[in-house]
């Protein structure tokens, strides 16, 4: 009993994650893609170390450091991107006070 309910849940959820992600724009699932992309590659660079080893470490980590980085660049961006969750107060709220303190920097 527990398990059919459990199967139709998550049935439930997939549908439901299925016609939200229809609704995303195209810029928006090409900016996923290439998350998906860099994450993947870190993934393969850390199994490939674990299978053959680590013996120039610093090259493993600059690869895998520089493929989360892009990622992250890359989430930072989808949230510029995405218009529902944009706003002039969130922007207001952070960026203005940078922008008063870098010019505070150069007087």
């Amino acid at each position: 009993m527990g398990r059919s309910a459990t199967t139709k849940d998550a049935q439930d959820l997939f549908h439901s994650l299925r016609s939200a992600y229809a609704a995303t724009p195209n810029n928006l699932k090409i900016i996923d893609l290439y998350i998906v992309f860099a994450v993947v590659t870190a993934v393969i660079q850390v199994v490939y170390m674990a299978i053959v080893g680590s013996f120039p470490f610093n090259s493993f980590l600059s690869g895998v450091l520089s493929c989360v980085g892009t990622a992250v660049l890359a989430v930072s961006l989808r949230i510029q991107v995405n218009k529902e969750i944009q706003g002039n107060a969130s922007q207001s709220k952070f960026s203005v006070p940078l922008i008063d303190q870098y010019r505070a920097s150069l007087v």
